[in-house]
């Protein structure tokens, strides 16, 4: 199984323009904590968190009018390909210390989805779940062999 095929398709995005109170407002109007920022050929170049814009506007009473997504946006964008395995995402995510990574095409100029840290609990979550029910049913045919 890929990233492709377990990322969230629906990314909610800003530009690097925008000022940090335009990306609060669109956070809070979306319910996301994190916003994949887009240069104007539509490729993603950043993310913004919500605990990017306490930690450097909000706590340093710095006007979120004035200052832009550009400004406050980490550096380098850590992203994975589509056809990344999950593994492999969450060891790079590990590595980088991010909750968040965008999903890109194969060429990795093409924005496709998210994969965050509350996906890969999901699906971990999932996964465990199918392995209670292999021992459930087991306990059914061993019973159904019984009577």
């Amino acid at each position: 199984m890929n990233i492709g095929e377990v990322c969230t398709r629906t990314v909610v995005f800003t530009h690097p323009d925008a000022t940090i109170y335009e990306a609060a407002k669109l956070m809070r109007s979306r319910h996301v904590g994190d916003l994949v920022v887009m240069n104007e050929d539509s490729a993603p170049v950043g993310i913004i968190t919500d605990r990017d814009i306490v930690l450097t506007v909000v706590s340093q009473n710095v006007n979120p009018e004035v200052i832009t997504v550009g400004d406050v946006m980490g550096g380098e964008l850590i992203v994975a390909k589509e056809e990344d395995g999950i593994w492999e995402t969450l060891q790079r995510m590990r590595r980088h210390g991010v909750r968040r990574i965008p999903v890109v095409n194969g060429g990795g100029s093409t924005l496709v989805g998210i994969f965050t840290l509350d996906d890969a609990l999901e699906l971990l979550a999932e996964e465990v779940n199918q392995l209670a029910n292999v021992v459930k049913q087991e306990q059914v045919q061993e019973e159904a062999l019984r009577t």
